[in-house]
């Protein structure tokens, strides 16, 4: 295997992400009726409560808190705290849908270059950030390097054109 520089670990994607609940049902509920998660099987040899979910390309693995009275909550939604990110294409269904469920958000709005880049943020049940956005319409332009690596359309048009013209430069 040759080593890269830019993926010395050689890593194909995101697998999931672990969270520490106070409770798994709360968790897997919020989970499955705000985010569209599904739960999947989960090995039973873990000698610990816990589940796993799966949605959008990733996985979710929720572990039980042996002491949920000593995990924080947090209250205050700030978006610069650790957060997960979802890609919507609707903010305005996404935003009507959170009030309806009851659910505080901030709004947030990013301009680069006239191009605005919607952001919602909120809690789940343990106070981990949620964001829900409309990152693609921001492109994925590299600091280095000649791959560029994005979920939407225009960036994978743009990363198939930058491949074309290299090959074509090379030629």
């Amino acid at each position: 295997m040759k080593e890269s520089a830019g993926n010395p670990l050689h890593l194909t994607s995101l697998n999931h992400i672990s969270l520490v609940c106070r409770s798994i049902e709360d968790s897997m509920s919020f989970y499955q009726n705000v985010l569209g998660f599904v739960p999947i099987r989960r090995p039973g040899s873990f000698k610990f409560d816990g589940a796993w979910l799966f949605g959008h390309g990733i996985g979710i693995h929720l572990l039980q808190s042996e002491d949920p009275s000593s995990l924080p909550k947090k209250k205050e939604i700030n978006p610069k705290d650790n957060h997960i990110s979802f890609q919507c294409e609707n903010m305005g269904a996404v935003e009507k849908k959170l009030k309806e469920m009851g659910l505080d958000c901030v709004r947030a709005i990013v301009e680069e270059g006239g191009i605005n880049v919607e952001q919602l943020f909120f809690h789940d049940p343990d106070g981990f950030m949620i964001e829900v956005c409309n990152c693609d319409n921001l492109p994925v332009i590299p600091l280095a390097g000649e791959m560029v690596r994005s979920c939407s359309r225009a960036n994978l048009q743009l990363m198939a054109q930058q491949q074309q013209n290299i090959s074509i430069i090379k030629s």
